[in-house]
């Protein structure tokens, strides 16, 4: 994929897309083919080189020695607080929606997953070892707060595709660009046939029609034919 045939596709996505009075994502869709997902699952974290347009909440779950460490994070919930997430079902469930990631310390994953495991699981959100949110005690946290806005979580999961958000509309054409470049390449080079794998690409705004783009990056412009036969899907 060409990063320049990119940036040209993510501009004129925003060009021909209605205009809104709110901050939209742009989203990266990738359909899957030949590939069984049971077999081989698709679940990986990935390093992007620019934040996705909206700062990321990150949440500590740790005891007393690290209480001067969550002090670069978003929230703290210290092991003597434990208790009282596990009797609020509510009050977990707030803070399960609240933030993006949980960070645990890795003395305490018994507890965490005891007291946390079934809110964060169904989310995706539990402490994941494989993106660095399981540490040891006294782990500075600033390195890890700062990685962790610009990693993402790509897995394809109820369906044989993976939508992500790349980016949004009020960042620079490039920047988006890049950061949908590096997961479609991180993505590729997970799947066992590499691009033989992919069905299609699309791109889209949060309320936009997606648009198709090829191999190359190029938007691929829907003919006539194509535009009729939706149209006659929709009304069936």
């Amino acid at each position: 994929m060409d990063k320049n045939n990119l940036i040209k596709s993510v501009k004129e996505l925003k060009e021909t897309s209605q205009k809104r009075n709110f901050k939209q994502t742009v989203d990266l869709i990738v359909t899957l083919k030949n590939i069984d997902l049971k077999k081989t699952p698709i679940d990986f974290f990935t390093d992007i080189h620019n934040p996705r347009g909206r700062k990321l909440s990150v949440c500590c779950l740790i005891g007393a020695e690290m209480r001067e460490e969550a002090k670069n994070c978003d929230e703290a919930v210290m092991l003597d607080d434990f208790k009282k997430y596990q009797e609020d079902k509510k009050l977990l469930k707030k803070l399960a929606d609240k933030h993006d990631y949980f960070i645990a310390q890795a003395n305490l994953m018994a507890q965490v997953a005891t007291t946390f495991g079934r809110a964060l699981g169904s989310k995706g959100k539990m402490p994941n070892p494989k993106a660095g949110c399981v540490v040891p005690p006294k782990t500075p946290l600033k390195p890890l707060y700062e990685r962790l806005q610009k990693l993402l979580r790509i897995r394809a999961k109820g369906g044989d595709f993976i939508q992500t958000a790349a980016g949004s509309d009020d960042m620079p054409d490039e920047q988006i660009a890049d950061n949908i470049y590096t997961i479609y390449d991180a993505l590729v080079h997970h799947l066992p046939a590499e691009e033989n794998n992919i069905r299609s690409i699309k791109l889209k705004l949060t309320m936009s029609k997606p648009v198709r783009v090829d191999g190359n990056g190029n938007i691929i412009q829907e003919t006539a034919e194509e535009e009729t036969g939706k149209k006659k899907k929709a009304k069936k």
